[in-house]
């Protein structure tokens, strides 16, 4: 019974109507999630990909997961025709060429608009999930990405700039909803020993849509038993529609935490400062700093100025090859290793990069080396910095809480996004190359964090992986028996100060 109790401390909510009916549900779903794990070591029910699993993963992420990709990378090709299409707009209205520091900041905030957009995308995944779905969110999300295309295509025609730079917001927050909501979903219908893989695929999709977009630049539906039964690929699922049907009345029970139970509750204290740490570590990394030096250094190592293009489409496709190594690797070697591995390529990278720059017009090798330090921090963020963040909020956190979870992983992620994008051209201009040890300082504080905070998901049940994190959140749970028992007889605490459950805790 206690056993079944001790993940119950991460499924409470304000609003909650009954705390002993938690209490049950819960421990109902233990229970069965041990059925389910005594069962599961019978190897021919372990670790199968079947073919509707795959179909359902593969559209999933090429239909949301490769436009938030592409559209990262597609507006840095035309950039030059773009903002000459500025400048004749704003000739044909006033009669006179556009300030060069006017059309600056039009292509600043053309370029910024994204990220932004994104975070309001990610704002919304709490209230459409939790209303719509993962699956309807997924349909509904389509809107977004069919106006914004829409918008684009007639702005020429209509010749207006502006409407470009507002197809880009509508566009960034169609990127916001699929970055939070692709994972969601398939990291919850995977099967544990699958997760780590299938959570990888979407970020597999994001780098093959950079991509293609860089090439291009070039101047030369499921919901029922039968269901699950394709997805596993056997026809006894009872004990896990069994799990998922205590899962849904025990959220249903409970209701679904908001932002703010989850930033003030104790029992998920831990779990919300990691994806917090992991996604400003995976966008203040330096990757966008790595991209916007590429060109330069490479033409420091003597590549021709028409080259540089086809050199970096080469590092585009290095970016897909090792997230593509990193699904099938996640499951052997862990999400920790994956996760300090990459920080850590990337922490050296920076470092040696810094030095290289500086030394380039001294000594005619570092070039060559600037070169091979791109290459590296390339594969130490495709690896694990990239991709495992977000398959880490799938698996830490519980159903009623992961819609929230991924609001506030989702708005880290873009606001350092757009962060990045404002202040890496003042950085630049006044630190040079040794922007980039701050870059180094950042992904050695990251893999610091990881190496002595996050546990090692790999394998385990969302219940196993909640009862790491309450110890971590140094909740007892006999002290949680009773405090429930307390606030059982004290409706109003319960209802108007969940914080006062997160602080005796």
């Amino acid at each position: 019974m206690e056993k079944g109790l001790d993940s119950s401390q991460s499924k409470l909510s304000g609003p909650t109507p009954s705390v002993l009916s938690i209490c049950n549900s819960n421990t109902k779903m233990e229970m069965n999630g041990e059925k389910q794990e005594s069962s599961s070591v019978e190897e021919g029910r372990k670790g199968r990909m079947t073919l509707p699993l795959a179909l359902v993963t593969l559209i999933s992420a090429f239909g949301s997961s490769f436009q938030y990709g592409y559209n990262v990378s597609v507006i840095n090709s035309p950039a030059p025709y773009m903002q000459d299409f500025y400048n004749r707009t704003y000739i044909d209205r006033h009669g006179v060429p556009m300030d060069a520091s006017f059309q600056t900041l039009l292509w600043s905030l053309t370029v910024s608009m994204y990220p932004l957009g994104g975070f309001f995308g990610s704002l919304m995944v709490g209230p459409l999930v939790n209303k719509c779905g993962r699956k309807g969110t997924l349909l509904i999300n389509n809107l977004f990405s069919i106006v914004a295309a829409v918008l684009m295509g007639t702005s020429e025609v209509a010749k207006t700039f502006e409407v470009i730079i507002v197809s880009r917001v509508i566009m960034g927050i169609y990127a916001g909803l699929a970055s939070n909501v692709v994972p969601m979903f398939l990291g919850e219908m995977s099967p544990r020993n699958l997760r780590g893989a299938i959570g990888i695929v979407p970020q597999l999709f994001i780098t093959l849509g950079i991509l293609i977009a860089q090439i291009l630049g070039l101047t030369s539906i499921l919901g029922h038993v039968k269901a699950l039964q394709r997805l596993r690929g056997w026809d006894d699922v009872d004990d896990e529609i069994e799990e998922m049907r205590q899962e849904d009345k025990s959220e249903k029970e409970e209701g679904h935490l908001s932002v703010f139970t989850l930033c003030t509750f104790r029992g998920l204290r831990w779990q919300l400062i990691s994806i917090i740490v992991m996604m400003m570590g995976q966008q203040l990394s330096g990757i966008n700093g790595v991209f916007y030096y590429a060109d330069r250094i490479f033409l420091s190592a003597g590549v021709e100025t028409n080259n540089v293009q086809y050199v970096t489409v080469s590092i585009g496709a290095i970016n897909v090859l090792m997230t593509f190594l990193a699904v099938f690797i996640v499951e052997s070697l862990g999400r920790r290793i994956l996760l300090l591995a990459g920080f850590g390529l990337c922490c050296g990278s920076c470092a040696v990069l810094t030095l290289a720059l500086n030394l380039q017009n001294t000594v005619s090798w570092m070039s060559y080396l600037s070169i091979v330090c791109v290459i590296i921090y390339i594969i130490g963020h495709a690896i694990g910095a990239s991709p495992i963040p977000f398959v880490m909020i799938t698996e830490m956190f519980l159903q009623s809480s992961r819609p929230a979870a991924f609001m506030v992983g989702g708005s880290v992620h873009w606001l350092c996004n757009f962060t990045v994008g404002l202040v890496f051209l003042y950085m630049e201009a006044g630190l040079g190359a040794y922007s980039f040890l701050i870059f180094c300082g950042i992904c050695l504080a990251t893999m610091v964090y990881i190496f002595f905070i996050v546990p090692e998901t790999k394998n385990k049940t969302f219940m196993e992986i909640n009862r790491i994190m309450a110890k971590r959140n140094k909740v007892e749970i006999q002290t949680e028996v009773e405090q429930m028992m307390d606030l059982q007889t004290v409706p109003s605490v319960k209802a108007d100060k969940p914080e006062v459950l997160g602080s005796e805790l």
